[in-house]
């Protein structure tokens, strides 16, 4: 009988980061689509991942990952939740690797010290968004003189869109529908709100996705990502070296996201089990 998780991804404490369903089949085939869909929507999370093995005790999972609306080939947070739900569940092993294979590949999991990392998607600069203004506008925001927002995926694409400082981040008031429009428009998941320039020297993040149905997220994992390889392409971050995201404070669940980029991107984080149980 599949088991199910509740998790709150990217944090130490209850209530904090990023909730997500997780669905843990074992070694049983995934339900139908429509089954997965309509279960996600029970959760009503932003995403819930479910999870099998691919093969009796082998080292390999399949994961497929659901919003209330919709399927997504990846997600982070649901992932670090998902394997810090097989940890508890025995299923993987403190200190141990492992692969997980999502429809954006084949990607490298480690659990250490209860810290799940994951890798992401073959990261890609995708271009600029052709009308900058249109997208400042769209997301209420003033832009500032010769601001650029990339196009970068992770795993999955998004905008990534540069403010001035914490002010100005927090006071991002977005339309919905439009910047559902526009994303639709150039094939990407949401905008990713980000500034450098914070007083405790970290970088502050807000994500925001009506697309795939979800208007704010407290963390997201692939969006870090695609952030961390964005900043060192722009030679703000060394090949390989470690950064903290902050995000999630303006819905009140800060979260920690801690990401290492250069050719090849991860992300990881530390997960609170808050219930589980067995699905009827």
């Amino acid at each position: 009988m599949a088991q199910f998780y509740i998790v709150d991804a990217f944090a130490t404490e209850p209530f904090g980061g990023n909730p997500a369903g997780v669905v843990w089949l074992g070694d049983a085939e995934f339900p139908n689509e429509d089954s997965m869909r309509r279960l996600a929507a029970e959760f009503r999370y932003s995403e819930t991942a479910f999870v099998r093995r691919a093969a009796p005790l082998s080292g390999i999972f399949e994961t497929r990952y659901f919003t209330p609306v919709s399927e997504v080939d990846l997600c982070g947070h649901a992932t670090i939740g998902a394997f810090a739900a097989l940890l508890e569940a025995g299923a993987v092993g403190d200190g141990g690797s492992c692969t997980n294979r999502t429809k954006a590949g084949d990607l490298a999991i480690s659990v250490t010290d209860g810290c799940v990392w994951m890798e992401l998607g073959a990261p890609k600069l995708l271009g600029a968004v052709p009308d900058n203004d249109e997208l400042y506008s769209i997301m209420g925001a003033a832009r500032s003189e010769g601001a650029v927002a990339p196009m970068v995926s992770a795993g999955l694409p998004d905008i990534l869109l540069p403010v001035t400082d914490e002010a100005a981040l927090a006071a991002l008031n977005p339309d919905f529908g439009a910047l559902a429009e526009l994303s639709e428009r150039l094939d990407v998941v949401g905008v990713h709100a980000f500034t450098t320039d914070a007083q405790d020297g970290r970088v502050h993040t807000r994500n925001f996705a009506p697309l795939v149905g979800i208007d704010e997220e407290a963390a997201t994992g692939t969006s870090s990502g695609a952030l961390a390889y964005h900043l060192y392409r722009e030679g703000l971050l060394p090949d390989g070296g470690e950064i903290t995201f902050i995000q999630g404070e303006a819905m009140g669940r800060p979260s920690e996201i801690v990401a290492r980029a250069g050719d090849r991107v991860y992300v990881g984080g530390r997960a609170v089990l808050l219930a589980k149980g067995e699905l009827l």
